[in-house]
């Protein structure tokens, strides 16, 4: 493939990995807000189904793409500004992978059996707690404080 294709190719799963993840906090953060079950069930299992089809998808284009493109500079281990790029992005795979999926995993489990009840128990929030805190560590004393979540 010629270098612009391949710069396609990255464009499109910056977009794909970077938009999805910031939609989907944005979404989720508010349907969580509304504490409706039916609402804060459906949310969740959108992360997840979002998460396979546009997270994922992003990665592996940014992964195959990414040190294709970085052999014109001398590849990943060039510049030290595409070295850190490259560690934040393999830094932020581990963390979706080690913490977020499971999180994930726990949610949807719970949200399943919630959706059609009156409340959201206590469980879900502790997890919507950490998943937050984890994407935004900065935010997450200001979250914990500042929320009515139990």
């Amino acid at each position: 493939m010629s270098r612009e294709a391949w710069l396609l190719v990255h464009v499109v799963g910056v977009v794909l990995f970077i938009g999805n993840i910031v939609v989907t906090a944005v979404w989720k953060l508010l349907a969580d807000r509304t504490r409706t079950p039916a609402v804060v069930a459906y949310a969740q299992r959108l992360v997840t189904v979002t998460d396979v089809a546009f997270t994922a998808t992003g990665a592996a284009l940014i992964a195959v793409s990414g040190p294709i493109l970085a052999e014109d500079l001398g590849g990943i281990s060039g510049p030290t500004w595409l070295t850190i790029g490259f560690a934040l992005f393999i830094a932020s795979g581990v963390i979706w992978a080690a913490v977020l999926i499971s999180i994930q995993i726990a949610q949807s489990r719970l949200a399943r059996r919630f959706r059609d009840e009156d409340s959201v128990p206590a469980g879900y929030w502790r997890l919507a707690r950490l998943w937050l805190c984890s994407g935004r560590s900065r935010r997450c004393y200001r979250w914990r404080t500042s929320t009515s979540w139990s």
